[in-house]
């Protein structure tokens, strides 16, 4: 080789030699950044849970009140609407079935996981709706917990141990008929509650549930009425 070739090689090594310095320096910073992040996205996720936090709800806070009732009024839509799945041969059933029952499941998760932080009973408390306050809802206006009682559920909008006997036993349309009834007046049983929430619990992550929840809840209603009328059927009447 020349010497030519000889300066040519030097000065290339010469020109490559500070690379891995640069890329040294380009990952600590990398590492930095993303260490920033993570710190920040943990403080947030701190404060989205509560973690660190002294005041967290109480018992007979909305906040709990709300996470115990809405969580066992979701479980029996969660299983109203997995009975769709093998009891429905309307496709447009099953998916809106499935669409409840995957909302809703994931919901209650998040729901009993809060109880759970709080240090609070997934069960009992201080009574269902006691923590809506009285005047303070539909709940106590009129009678919509009576109307519950007279149909023996524990809370408006609620399916009685008659009708969810009736509805396993159907098949094809006419379950979809009385799964779309019962679901309607569930949701609709589930409205104030929502409502109440997201107006008075404590914690943001609450009141963006709730209000999520009424809102899914009040246009699924819609559907479902559409739905039902196609097929014949009318709503029951609300609690």
């Amino acid at each position: 080789m020349t010497a030519t070739g000889h300066d040519r090689d030097r000065e290339q090594d010469r020109g490559a030699a500070p690379a891995p310095r640069a890329r040294r320096g380009l990952t600590a910073v990398l590492v930095a950044v993303i260490a920033v992040g993570l710190v920040v996205l943990g403080g947030g996720l701190a404060v989205a849970l509560g973690i660190g936090r002294t005041d967290a709800p109480g018992t007979g806070s909305v906040d709990a009140g709300f996470a115990r009732d809405m969580s066992t009024h979701h479980v029996q839509a969660v299983e109203m609407a997995n009975l769709a799945q093998t009891h429905s041969s309307d496709p447009q059933v099953q998916q809106l079935a499935f669409d409840i029952a995957s909302t809703q499941n994931n919901q209650v998760g998040r729901m009993r996981g809060w109880l759970s932080l709080w240090g609070l009973p997934l069960n009992g408390g201080t009574g269902v709706m006691s923590w809506m306050g009285e005047g303070g809802s539909a709940m106590h206006d009129m009678g919509a917990m009576q109307k519950a009682e007279q149909r023996g559920v524990p809370m408006p909008g609620m399916a009685g141990e008659s009708d969810l006997a009736q509805l396993r036993s159907l098949t094809g349309t006419p379950f979809d008929v009385l799964f779309l009834q019962l679901m309607i007046r569930h949701h609709q049983g589930g409205t104030a509650m929502a409502e109440y929430g997201a107006a008075h619990a404590q914690e943001p992550a609450v009141r963006n549930l709730a209000q999520t929840i009424d809102e899914t809840q009040t246009a699924e209603v819609t559907t479902m009425e559409q739905m039902l009328r196609a097929k014949g059927g009318a709503p029951l009447p609300a609690d």
